[in-house]
């Protein structure tokens, strides 16, 4: 008799397919690794924008990996999902033995795997480019990593769990877009009056400043952390409420 496969092993099965779509897609391995890249190349040989005066490539570093976390686990998650959801694909796993929290789990582990390929992509990169984190900020920013991972993905599933499919490509795509000036690679500090402010308020400046906090002084970001955690809980909160698992 063939024994029942183990729910750990379905969601690990499940998240290893996640992930390679993920990776397997040309344009979201566009968004997720190669605009990071670029916009770290060029922050750090640009003589403009202004990034304060710690070393352009420490500061270009922390925004690269803020902004990975972002394309994968808020706007990669939110398009696959939503296009998911239209087609009936997450009904349908729903139903079957992995069921619902096994779906969730594998893209959770999914978004994981993928930053770790980000991380360990830009990282070596930055260092080519001359890079030198603060060894004590290695933990804090990775546990940063995590929490903004956690808090985008929350945010993404509410997105493609409650608006249409072409609804989610264009507000993920748009948000990406404009999260880039309001935190997620220059500080927030930088940023003019008002604008600075709100900025800070939002999950990209909180997770932008916490890495940059990290990774440049070598501190543990704790305001930046309450920030992500608000907007996490909030788009969890909401997801559960609301998400809709076809339409």
């Amino acid at each position: 008799m063939t024994r029942p496969v183990p729910p750990g092993a379905r969601v690990r099965a499940q998240a290893a397919f996640e992930a390679r779509m993920l990776l397997g897609n040309g344009e979201q391995l566009l968004v997720s690794l190669v605009l990071p890249a670029l916009a770290l190349v060029g922050l750090t040989l640009a003589s403009v924008p202004d990034l304060g005066a710690a070393c352009r490539v420490d500061v270009a570093t922390a925004g690269a990996l803020a902004l990975a976390v972002v394309s994968t686990a808020f706007t990669g998650q939110a398009i696959a999902t939503g296009f998911d959801r239209r087609a009936g694909v997450l009904r349908l796993l729903g139903t079957t033995p992995l069921g619902r929290g096994g779906l969730l789990g594998g893209k959770a582990l999914a978004v994981l795997a993928v930053l770790a390929v980000q991380v360990a992509v830009l990282g070596a990169l930055g260092l080519a480019l001359g890079w030198r984190p603060q060894p004590a900020g290695l933990l804090p920013a990775l546990l940063t990593l995590l929490l903004g991972a956690g808090s985008f993905a929350a945010l993404a599933l509410l997105l493609a769990g409650t608006v249409r499919a072409e609804g989610v490509l264009a507000v993920a795509n748009l948000v990406w877009v404009l999260l880039l000036g309001l935190g997620l690679l220059l500080p927030t500090s930088s940023l003019p009056g008002p604008l600075s402010a709100l900025a800070a308020a939002l999950p990209s400046g909180a997770l932008g400043d916490a890495v940059r906090a990290a990774l440049v002084d070598g501190a543990w970001p704790w305001g930046p952390w309450v920030v992500l955690l608000v907007w996490g809980t909030a788009g969890t909160a909401g997801a559960v409420r609301w998400f809709r698992w076809s339409g």
